[in-house]
């Protein structure tokens, strides 16, 4: 029976806070360590994956989704590794995006598996699709991911286009001496197709030895000028609740141009994400270790959701104001994008 008092009373939706006030609404969980591909800014070329008993169950990644969405959380991204290799993901998909106050669901992925699975994403409640494509010469891109080919992924971008996504982005991340000439080229194939694409600056995660990161540093402000010798941009207020600042092209309207300059312009005044990794850590910020472990909570307490809320509400109050991103080959963080969660 609802009181006389309560008649009034405004019902807020629940807010998950960290220290500084900023409100996280947005989760990347890594549904697996594991890839197709090789990437030489992601990984080494001789990976060693975690164990079996040692990833997060398809059943602990839900109730943690779950678990996040009951505390504020809007959106979710499923990343890997390659999540499309994980057994069982397009089912997982459909059960967190029928979660009760879950805005959206969207994917990353490098899209070697579409052809198979893009209409079944849609299907499962899908809403946006980031595909990795670094290159689109097929040599270059085998040098890139290691293992890639880039035929399948070039189908894998139609097949996407043809399931009926709300939004697909290409997401390239450009280095000098490596890719750095296709910018434009990136640009024409994303307007041909009309879909959005965000150019990324590498971030100095996990030792590699295949480049200088130093020297293949190319910062947003030098690809957006390679972008304006052909294209007449256009600054945008638009927003994915995401990292990527938008411009609009002229006379492209379907297309956006999207950059992430975790160096040279970094969002960690604005930040409203943590992403959780394969094995359960809560990554607080992408250049940081602070972290939580909520696969420790799961698997000591069974059941106990508040206990876990607990745990999640906590580690908020740890995370970081920001990251110190540096333009050089030190090894600022040791583990991995696909490690983090890409």
């Amino acid at each position: 029976m609802i009181s006389a008092s309560d008649r009034g009373a405004v019902v807020r939706d629940p807010v998950l806070q960290d220290s500084f006030a900023r409100q996280v609404e947005y989760l990347r969980i890594s549904v697996t360590d594991r890839c197709d591909f090789r990437c030489v800014y992601c990984m080494a070329e001789d990976m060693q994956f975690l164990p079996r008993q040692q990833v997060l169950t398809l059943e602990e990644i839900e109730t943690l989704a779950r678990t996040f969405v009951s505390l504020g959380v809007k959106k979710i991204r499923l990343t890997g590794g390659e999540p499309l290799v994980r057994r069982g993901v397009v089912e997982l998909c459909g059960r967190i995006a029928a979660l009760p106050g879950l805005r959206e669901l969207v994917m990353t992925t490098n899209g070697s598996q579409l052809t198979r699975y893009a209409k079944p994403l849609v299907d499962a409640g899908v809403k946006r699709l980031n595909i990795s494509l670094d290159s689109l010469k097929a040599d270059k891109f085998r040098q890139i991911t290691r293992t890639g080919d880039l035929s399948q992924v070039l189908q894998g971008i139609d097949a996407a286009r043809a399931a009926g996504f709300a939004r697909i982005k290409l997401n390239a991340v450009v280095m000098k001496g490596r890719n750095d000439e296709e910018v434009l080229d990136l640009v024409d194939y994303a307007v041909e197709k009309g879909i959005d694409i965000s150019f990324i600056e590498e971030m100095p995660l996990g030792a590699i030895a295949e480049h200088s990161r130093a020297e293949a540093f190319c910062s947003s402000a030098e690809v957006r000028e390679m972008i304006a010798t052909k294209y007449s941009l256009v600054e945008s207020a638009e927003s994915t609740h995401g990292p990527s600042r938008y411009w609009r092209i002229q006379g492209a309207d379907d297309s956006r141009i999207g950059f992430i300059s975790p160096h040279s312009h970094n969002f960690c005044a604005t930040c409203n994400r943590v992403r959780l990794t394969a094995e359960g850590r809560l990554l607080l910020c992408l250049g940081n270790e602070h972290s939580a472990d909520l696969k420790a909570v799961l698997r000591r307490h069974p059941g106990d959701e508040a206990r876990l809320r607990e745990a999640i509400e906590q580690a908020m109050q740890r995370k970081p104001w920001s990251h110190d991103f540096r333009v050089s080959d030190d090894v600022q963080v040791v583990r991995f994008m696909n490690m983090t969660g890409g």
